[in-house]
């Protein structure tokens, strides 16, 4: 088990772990809503600047200091109707989600707080504001870790059980995380497909990766043009996955935003993805925490 903040390159090797993922399913999917809209900066809200992170805006077209209220009207989109369109989705498909959460958000519409907490959707904190945690001193963090799990108890009636940070962690997030008894992993981490252990001083922490790269973001970036790009990635993921885990049980992350697949021109993308992934016997659609709680009960940390 490496310690927090070594590099790896080795992991799992040759050796990949039999997941054993429940009912002898080959492929567990995780499919993280990150709801970050009403937590972003905003100049109404005393920032410098409004944030203009994946959405349709243009980058520079606003000066500096005053209010690009095309970026912060498409956020508001992703809240107001993004949201609700994803929601439903998942109502009509049987499937959870994992609620990556900027508690601010959640503060700015209660109802759909309130509509996350009736679904039982698995709750992931990403902060209280949609903020960057590596820019930050420990005591900063610290405070906003604690101010973001109480908020999240206020508005959706539990504790989140994992934490992931916007882009990157800082150096002392995941010890600062093990002061919150909540946390049954965090997600940092873009290193493998399947979770692992690392070492914080003596503590064993579960690490269940994310996905950079079967992510939405790669849409309003660019990276990908259509909706029907972002069916195609998905799909091709999918089939590579389901292909392996015919010898070696997979995982396979999707992340979505409210305000990019929340939009129509995107959206049947997932319904389609959807509609293809649950066509395959042995496709486990878990919330992470599930996936967190399955290996801590089969997979526990190996000193050494």
């Amino acid at each position: 088990m490496i310690r927090d903040g070594e590099r790896d390159f080795r992991g799992y090797g040759r050796n990949p772990p039999q997941a054993n993922w429940p009912g002898g399913a080959r492929l567990a999917i995780v499919i993280v809503l990150n709801y970050e809209e009403g937590a972003e900066p905003a100049i109404p809200d005393g920032d410098p600047a409004s944030e203009i992170a994946l959405t349709d805006g243009i980058p520079g077209e606003v000066p500096a200091g005053t209010r690009d209220l095309v970026a912060e009207t498409l956020f508001e989109y992703g809240s107001r109707v993004g949201f609700w369109r994803l929601h439903d989705l998942f109502a009509r498909s049987g499937v959870t989600p994992t609620i990556n959460a900027c508690a601010r958000a959640l503060e700015r519409n209660p109802e759909a707080a309130a509509a996350i907490a009736q679904a039982g959707f698995d709750l992931c904190c990403h902060g209280y504001g949609f903020t960057r945690h590596f820019l930050m001193e420990e005591a900063e963090e610290r405070a906003a870790i604690a101010r973001a799990i109480a908020s999240l108890q206020r508005t959706v009636g539990k504790s989140p059980l994992g934490w992931q940070s916007r882009y990157s962690a800082s150096p002392n997030t995941r010890r600062l995380l093990l002061e919150q008894a909540c946390f049954l992993y965090d997600s940092d981490s873009y290193a493998d497909d399947w979770p692992y252990w690392v070492r914080v001083g003596n503590t064993p922490r579960l690490v269940v990766p994310h996905s950079f790269t079967h992510n939405d973001n790669r849409l309003p970036s660019g990276k990908l043009g259509t909706g029907e790009d972002w069916l195609n990635h998905l799909s091709a993921a999918f089939r590579v996955l389901y292909r392996e885990s015919e010898a070696v049980p997979r995982m396979m992350t999707i992340s979505l935003h409210n305000r990019i697949s929340g939009q129509p021109s995107r959206f049947e993308a997932m319904e389609r993805f959807l509609d293809f992934a649950g066509s395959h016997t042995g496709v486990w659609f878990a919330g992470r925490s599930e996936i967190a709680r399955h290996w801590i009960a089969t997979h526990p940390p190996v000193q050494g």
